[in-house]
Protein backbone atom coordinates (compact mmCIF):
# COMPACT_ATOMS: atom_id res chain seq x y z
CA UNK A 1 0.00 0.00 0.00
CA UNK A 2 1.34 3.39 -1.04
CA UNK A 3 -0.03 6.71 -0.44
CA UNK A 4 1.96 9.54 -1.06
CA UNK A 5 1.07 13.65 0.40
CA UNK A 6 3.61 15.73 -0.45
CA UNK A 7 3.29 18.79 1.74
CA UNK A 8 4.99 22.67 0.33
CA UNK A 9 6.00 24.53 3.19
CA UNK A 10 3.07 27.45 2.98
CA UNK A 11 0.50 24.66 3.23
CA UNK A 12 2.03 22.91 6.43
CA UNK A 13 -0.20 25.44 8.50
CA UNK A 14 -3.15 24.64 7.12
CA UNK A 15 -2.81 21.04 6.82
CA UNK A 16 -4.45 18.22 9.48
CA UNK A 17 -1.17 17.19 10.29
CA UNK A 18 0.41 20.74 10.77
CA UNK A 19 1.64 19.75 14.34
CA UNK A 20 3.77 16.60 13.52
CA UNK A 21 4.83 18.71 9.93
CA UNK A 22 6.34 21.71 12.05
CA UNK A 23 7.77 19.23 14.56
CA UNK A 24 9.52 17.68 12.03
CA UNK A 25 10.34 20.89 10.66
CA UNK A 26 12.28 22.08 13.93
CA UNK A 27 13.91 18.81 14.66
CA UNK A 28 15.70 18.59 11.62
CA UNK A 29 15.42 21.80 9.57
CA UNK A 30 13.08 20.17 6.60
CA UNK A 31 9.55 19.58 5.75
CA UNK A 32 8.54 15.98 5.25
CA UNK A 33 7.44 14.90 1.64
CA UNK A 34 5.78 11.67 2.47
CA UNK A 35 3.96 12.80 5.25
CA UNK A 36 2.05 9.53 6.11
CA UNK A 37 5.76 7.65 5.80
CA UNK A 38 6.30 10.00 8.99
CA UNK A 39 2.90 8.96 10.72
CA UNK A 40 3.37 5.25 10.14
CA UNK A 41 6.72 5.83 11.78
CA UNK A 42 4.56 6.48 15.31
CA UNK A 43 1.87 4.16 14.64
CA UNK A 44 2.64 1.42 17.46
CA UNK A 45 1.51 -1.93 16.69
CA UNK A 46 -1.12 -1.63 19.73
CA UNK A 47 -3.18 1.08 17.86
CA UNK A 48 -2.18 -0.52 14.11
CA UNK A 49 -4.69 1.02 11.35
CA UNK A 50 -6.76 -0.95 9.32
CA UNK A 51 -5.72 -0.94 5.58
CA UNK A 52 -8.63 -1.18 2.63
CA UNK A 53 -7.57 -4.50 2.11
CA UNK A 54 -7.51 -5.53 5.58
CA UNK A 55 -3.71 -5.49 6.69
CA UNK A 56 -2.92 -3.64 9.43
CA UNK A 57 -0.67 -0.80 9.48
CA UNK A 58 2.06 -0.04 12.10
CA UNK A 59 5.25 0.77 12.36
CA UNK A 60 7.47 -2.28 12.47
CA UNK A 61 8.25 -2.47 8.83
CA UNK A 62 9.57 0.99 8.86
CA UNK A 63 11.17 0.09 12.43
CA UNK A 64 12.86 -2.72 10.24
CA UNK A 65 14.49 -1.17 7.98
CA UNK A 66 15.14 2.19 9.88
CA UNK A 67 17.63 -0.41 12.45
CA UNK A 68 19.25 -1.05 9.14
CA UNK A 69 19.81 1.96 7.88
CA UNK A 70 20.90 3.51 11.45
CA UNK A 71 23.22 0.45 11.82
CA UNK A 72 24.78 1.02 8.51
CA UNK A 73 25.75 4.44 9.10
CA UNK A 74 26.74 4.44 12.63
CA UNK A 75 29.28 1.95 10.84
CA UNK A 76 30.23 3.83 8.33
CA UNK A 77 30.72 6.79 10.78
CA UNK A 78 33.50 4.89 13.53
CA UNK A 79 35.04 3.22 10.61
CA UNK A 80 36.35 6.72 9.17
CA UNK A 81 36.28 8.13 13.56
CA UNK A 82 38.74 5.12 14.41
CA UNK A 83 40.70 4.72 11.17
CA UNK A 84 42.92 2.34 13.32
CA UNK A 85 40.54 0.95 15.58
CA UNK A 86 40.36 -3.31 15.82
CA UNK A 87 36.85 -4.74 14.61
CA UNK A 88 36.12 -5.73 17.90
CA UNK A 89 36.24 -1.98 19.35
CA UNK A 90 34.32 -0.92 16.47
CA UNK A 91 31.17 -3.18 16.93
CA UNK A 92 30.90 -2.39 20.64
CA UNK A 93 30.70 1.28 19.86
CA UNK A 94 27.94 0.88 17.50
CA UNK A 95 26.09 -1.93 19.68
CA UNK A 96 26.50 1.39 22.58
CA UNK A 97 25.34 3.83 20.07
CA UNK A 98 22.16 1.66 18.67
CA UNK A 99 21.36 0.09 21.81
CA UNK A 100 17.67 0.35 23.12
CA UNK A 101 18.59 2.49 25.83
CA UNK A 102 20.41 4.98 24.23
CA UNK A 103 17.34 5.25 21.23
CA UNK A 104 14.68 5.46 24.24
CA UNK A 105 16.78 8.64 25.57
CA UNK A 106 17.59 9.94 21.78
CA UNK A 107 13.57 9.74 21.21
CA UNK A 108 13.08 11.94 24.43
CA UNK A 109 15.70 14.33 24.23
CA UNK A 110 14.78 15.09 20.52
CA UNK A 111 10.81 15.19 21.77
CA UNK A 112 9.67 12.76 19.19
CA UNK A 113 8.26 10.18 21.78
CA UNK A 114 4.91 12.76 22.02
CA UNK A 115 4.34 12.09 18.53
CA UNK A 116 3.58 8.01 19.31
CA UNK A 117 0.38 6.77 18.75
CA UNK A 118 -0.70 3.75 21.15
CA UNK A 119 -3.58 1.92 22.19
CA UNK A 120 -2.95 3.22 25.91
CA UNK A 121 -1.96 6.71 27.05
CA UNK A 122 0.80 4.72 29.10
CA UNK A 123 3.91 4.26 27.11
CA UNK A 124 5.66 3.16 29.62
CA UNK A 125 4.17 -0.23 29.18
CA UNK A 126 5.94 -0.41 26.19
CA UNK A 127 9.85 -1.01 27.42
CA UNK A 128 11.12 -0.44 24.09
CA UNK A 129 8.56 2.29 22.39
CA UNK A 130 10.33 5.46 22.59
CA UNK A 131 13.32 3.59 20.77
CA UNK A 132 11.34 1.54 17.95
CA UNK A 133 9.85 4.54 17.05
CA UNK A 134 13.15 6.45 16.31
CA UNK A 135 14.36 3.54 14.39
CA UNK A 136 11.15 3.47 12.22
CA UNK A 137 11.38 7.59 11.59
CA UNK A 138 14.97 7.07 10.30
CA UNK A 139 13.33 4.56 7.77
CA UNK A 140 10.74 7.04 7.19
CA UNK A 141 13.63 9.82 6.36
CA UNK A 142 15.20 7.67 4.27
CA UNK A 143 12.40 5.95 2.19
CA UNK A 144 11.40 10.20 1.71
CA UNK A 145 14.48 11.52 1.03
CA UNK A 146 17.29 8.85 0.22
CA UNK A 147 20.02 7.46 1.94
CA UNK A 148 22.59 10.71 1.81
CA UNK A 149 20.33 12.48 3.42
CA UNK A 150 19.01 10.50 5.57
CA UNK A 151 22.90 10.56 6.61
CA UNK A 152 23.64 13.81 7.07
CA UNK A 153 20.84 13.83 9.26
CA UNK A 154 22.11 11.07 11.74
CA UNK A 155 25.32 12.50 11.45
CA UNK A 156 24.55 16.71 11.59
CA UNK A 157 21.61 16.52 13.77
CA UNK A 158 22.09 14.01 15.77
CA UNK A 159 25.62 12.02 16.48
CA UNK A 160 27.48 15.87 16.62
CA UNK A 161 25.00 17.14 18.73
CA UNK A 162 23.71 14.10 21.40
CA UNK A 163 26.58 11.62 21.85
CA UNK A 164 29.81 12.11 23.95
CA UNK A 165 32.09 9.95 21.89
CA UNK A 166 34.89 9.76 24.87
CA UNK A 167 32.25 9.08 26.99
CA UNK A 168 30.67 6.74 25.44
CA UNK A 169 34.21 4.74 24.66
CA UNK A 170 35.07 4.51 28.30
CA UNK A 171 31.52 3.32 29.42
CA UNK A 172 31.23 -0.61 29.76
CA UNK A 173 27.33 -1.15 29.57
CA UNK A 174 27.17 -4.92 28.40
CA UNK A 175 27.62 -6.78 31.63
CA UNK A 176 26.18 -9.98 30.15
CA UNK A 177 29.21 -10.42 27.55
CA UNK A 178 31.66 -9.23 30.48
CA UNK A 179 30.03 -12.09 32.53
CA UNK A 180 30.08 -14.50 30.22
CA UNK A 181 33.84 -13.38 29.23
CA UNK A 182 34.96 -13.50 33.14
CA UNK A 183 33.16 -17.16 33.29
CA UNK A 184 34.54 -18.58 30.06
CA UNK A 185 38.39 -17.07 32.06
CA UNK A 186 37.93 -18.72 35.30
CA UNK A 187 36.26 -21.92 33.95
CA UNK A 188 33.10 -21.12 35.73
CA UNK A 189 29.14 -21.48 34.09
CA UNK A 190 27.00 -18.64 33.81
CA UNK A 191 23.22 -18.98 32.92
CA UNK A 192 20.26 -17.18 32.46
CA UNK A 193 17.38 -18.66 33.27
CA UNK A 194 13.31 -17.53 33.18
CA UNK A 195 12.47 -17.64 36.44
CA UNK A 196 8.49 -16.59 35.96
CA UNK A 197 6.36 -13.93 33.74
CA UNK A 198 4.26 -11.17 34.86
CA UNK A 199 1.39 -9.46 33.35
CA UNK A 200 -0.32 -10.26 29.82
CA UNK A 201 0.15 -8.89 26.57
CA UNK A 202 1.84 -5.99 26.26
CA UNK A 203 1.96 -5.86 29.93
CA UNK A 204 4.02 -9.06 30.35
CA UNK A 205 7.13 -8.67 32.04
CA UNK A 206 9.86 -11.51 32.37
CA UNK A 207 11.99 -12.23 35.38
CA UNK A 208 15.37 -13.89 34.83
CA UNK A 209 17.92 -15.14 37.20
CA UNK A 210 21.40 -15.16 36.60
CA UNK A 211 23.13 -17.96 37.70
CA UNK A 212 27.22 -18.81 38.66
CA UNK A 213 27.40 -22.88 38.44
CA UNK A 214 23.84 -22.70 39.19
CA UNK A 215 23.76 -20.80 42.34
CA UNK A 216 21.36 -17.47 41.76
CA UNK A 217 23.35 -14.37 41.51
CA UNK A 218 20.67 -11.86 40.47
CA UNK A 219 18.06 -11.22 39.30
CA UNK A 220 16.39 -9.07 36.45
CA UNK A 221 12.54 -7.99 35.39
CA UNK A 222 11.74 -6.54 32.11
CA UNK A 223 9.53 -6.17 29.66
CA UNK A 224 11.60 -8.21 27.62
CA UNK A 225 14.04 -11.60 27.82
CA UNK A 226 17.48 -9.59 26.76
CA UNK A 227 16.44 -6.59 28.60
CA UNK A 228 15.82 -8.71 32.14
CA UNK A 229 18.98 -10.63 31.49
CA UNK A 230 20.84 -7.49 31.61
CA UNK A 231 19.53 -6.49 33.96
CA UNK A 232 19.86 -9.86 36.24
CA UNK A 233 23.79 -9.74 34.82
CA UNK A 234 24.49 -6.34 35.77
CA UNK A 235 23.62 -7.33 39.37
CA UNK A 236 25.17 -10.70 39.05
CA UNK A 237 28.13 -8.43 37.81
CA UNK A 238 28.04 -6.19 41.14
CA UNK A 239 28.05 -8.64 43.25
CA UNK A 240 30.32 -10.49 42.26
CA UNK A 241 32.62 -8.07 42.39
CA UNK A 242 31.74 -7.29 45.78
CA UNK A 243 32.70 -11.32 46.80
CA UNK A 244 35.95 -10.45 44.99
CA UNK A 245 37.01 -7.18 47.01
Amino acid sequence: MTLRFRIKPARAYFSADRLLINGIKNIFGYYPGNIFLYKLAFQHRSAALQSGNGNKLSNERLEYLGDAILGAIVADYLFKLFPFKEEGFLTEMRSKMVSRAQLNKLSHKLGIDSYIQTATDNNNHFRSIKGDAFEALIGAIYLDKGYEFTRKIVIGKIIKYYFDIDDLENTDTNFKSKLIEWSQREKRTVEFVVITEKGTGYNKQYVVEARIDKVAMGEGCDFSIKGAEQSAAEKAWNALNSEIL
